[in-house]
């Protein structure tokens, strides 16, 4: 049984950073593709960022390209979320997801909730203007 557990989230001034954490656990994850989505009020999931298990390739979305950087660390299976310039609009609950697919981050599916396996229990971030 794979879980995920995030860490690190909390309440930041704009223009602040903050890291985030997911601890994976229960399988061999050499396969997977690994990522975070954020959920906002009123709003549907959103895909923020994903990894391949290697770390050699990475994806982002536009809004924050520039702003956040998303590593993996093999040996603690452990993936991170580096988020600096926040912004208000950056104020959600932040989901570490995981898909058994290493295809998945080369295909349009990689942005799609539906298509990842496994979610954390989500971590609160919330900017201050």
């Amino acid at each position: 049984q794979v879980q995920l557990v995030e860490s690190g989230g909390g309440l930041v001034q704009a223009g602040g950073s903050l890291r985030l954490s997911c601890a994976a656990s229960g399988r061999t994850f050499s396969t997977y593709t690994m990522g975070w989505f954020r959920q906002s009020p009123g709003k549907e999931r959103e895909f923020v960022t994903a990894i391949s298990w290697s770390g050699g390739t990475t994806l982002f979305a536009d809004s924050v390209k520039g702003r956040f950087t998303i590593s993996i660390d093999n040996a603690k299976n452990t993936v991170y979320l580096q988020m600096n310039s926040l912004k208000p609009e950056d104020t959600a609950v932040y989901y570490c997801v995981a898909d058994r697919e290493r295809a998945t981050l080369f295909s349009p599916s990689v942005y799609s909730a539906m298509e990842y396996d496994y979610w954390g229990q989500g971590t609160q971030v919330t900017v201050s203007s």
